[in-house]
């Protein structure tokens, strides 16, 4: 599969879902719907708040383990940016199924067992708030997340903003960050070994991927200070995405 230059979304794509996303960027392409604020079962009933309930599915196979894994973190990243705290005793059931993954080339593909890798887990995060945007779920602010590995390169570590499978096979340590639109530090999942200055160093590069300041300078300027960036501006692909869903929607036909 060719991986995207830049990341492409589709909103509403699921006309039965409260709301729905396509994400695609990076080789990864991941559709997610959201139903709810609806009924909770009794086992799922929170008194004071509601549940959120991620179930991710992956492009071939059955889910295990690592799908349950990713579940697990998705899950209480996105509770901290919805309002649960609205809606007790209800329901919010968010559904991500991996479409599409990019291949390794030094991997014979056929003897891979259909599991996820650690750098699928911004693909899975940025659907899945997408998909609430959509849904008109009421969140405390939007958030973006990157992937960042750590290669050996003659004698040197090298960051890699989305990493491909090669580079997450041959990385050192790989690192998913996510953070709000108020630039706070929302998830941060690593493997691999590394050191405190190492992190500081994939933060700081997370970070101006995903918290990069919408741009003042003009013509020539703007353009050279954008060689000093990797990566795609997150926050700005997030708001013009919402801005051509809500004029699209509110166009007289």
């Amino acid at each position: 599969m060719t991986v995207t230059a830049a990341p492409e979304a589709a909103l509403g794509v699921l006309p039965r879902a409260d709301g729905s996303a396509k994400y695609s960027y990076a080789g990864y392409t991941v559709t997610a719907s959201v139903n709810g604020p609806i009924e909770a079962q009794r086992r799922d009933e929170h008194p004071y708040e509601a549940h959120v309930d991620v179930i991710v599915r992956p492009a071939a196979g059955v889910g295990a383990t690592r799908e349950r894994h990713l579940e697990s973190i998705l899950q209480s990243s996105l509770t901290q940016i919805i309002l649960v705290k609205n809606f007790p005793r209800s329901l919010i059931q968010i559904v991500l199924q991996v479409e599409d993954t990019p291949e390794n080339d030094y991997v014979n593909t056929k003897l891979v067992q259909a599991s996820l890798d650690f750098a699928i887990m911004p693909a899975l995060f940025q659907t899945a708030v997408l998909a609430l945007l959509s849904a008109g779920v009421p969140m405390r602010a939007t958030a973006t997340a990157t992937a960042v590995a750590l290669v050996s390169q003659d004698g040197s570590k090298t960051s890699v903003v989305d990493p491909s499978p090669r580079d997450v096979e041959i990385a050192q340590s790989v690192h998913v960050l996510a953070f709000t639109s108020q630039d706070e530090l929302l998830l941060a999942e690593s493997e691999g070994d590394f050191t405190v200055k190492e992190w500081d160093e994939v933060y700081e590069t997370a970070k101006q991927v995903c918290c990069r300041p919408v741009p003042t300078k003009e013509g020539m300027e703007m353009v050279l200070d954008d060689e000093h960036t990797s990566g795609p501006d997150l926050r700005h692909f997030l708001r013009s995405t919402m801005e051509q869903k809500v004029a699209s929607d509110l166009h007289w036909k």
